[in-house]
């Protein structure tokens, strides 16, 4: 999908923006690519993706002197104030390379799981364990793929309800979105959030994204 189509699914979506993605969209995309390979180019591309995404937090003026000159740049925000949460199994994976970029960054769980027996694939949720305080912390919620939007729907239902952060504060970042995610998240959680690298066109009867690239957890972590 263009990103100028994509960008008016939702009135909070960032569309990443870098050459590599092409190249690097394509070894992922590939049924060919083995696994250690879909690995390996998928983390290059969620290191750019994480860049981009962190990049959204809040920041403050600053002036520093370089060894030629004073310069204007920008004091980034501590660690301590951020929380990365995965949704886990897929989401485990985004979530590490935020903790390169971040090692100083809180860590939270949330383990959603498909029902496979309902029509549907309903999410069900099972767990969430997150920092003391982490109402007060900017969230990067990470899952590479939004599809249907029901487990991110569900995710945010339970940063909200359960541990008291609200949907402003949470930046989604996902390698691949399908359009019919973004309009759901869109009429519920307009004020989220979404950093993507692609908008894909639509999904399918069984609910991937097409053209996408299948289970990106299964692919990943080699349970194909």
């Amino acid at each position: 999908m263009r990103a100028e189509d994509a960008i008016k699914l939702h009135p909070n979506l960032v569309i990443s923006k870098s050459k590599a993605y092409l190249g690097l969209f394509t070894k992922i995309r590939d049924v060919n690519t083995k696994p250690i390979e879909f690995a390996f180019y998928a983390k290059r591309l969620m290191r750019i993706l994480s860049e981009d995404a962190i990049g959204e937090l809040p920041s403050n003026p600053s002036k520093i002197e370089t060894p030629c000159d004073p310069c204007e740049g920008v004091i980034t925000m501590d660690p301590n104030d951020i929380c990365a949460v995965s949704i886990v199994r897929a989401g485990d994976s985004l979530l590490e390379v935020v903790r390169e970029i971040l090692p100083g960054v809180h860590v939270g769980k949330i383990l959603i799981q498909r029902n496979e027996e309902t029509k549907d694939k309903t999410p069900e949720f099972y767990y969430s364990k997150m920092p003391p305080n982490v109402a007060g912390m900017k969230i990067l919620l990470c899952d590479p793929m939004l599809a249907t939007a029901g487990s991110s729907i569900m995710a945010v239902d339970v940063l909200e309800n359960k541990h008291g952060v609200k949907a402003e504060n949470i930046i989604f970042i996902n390698v691949l979105c399908a359009p019919e995610g973004l309009k759901i998240l869109a009429s519920k959680y307009p004020s989220m959030k979404i950093v993507t690298a692609q908008v894909d066109e639509y999904l399918n009867e069984e609910n991937f994204i097409v053209p996408g690239l299948g289970d990106f957890g299964d692919r990943f972590f080699n349970t194909t």
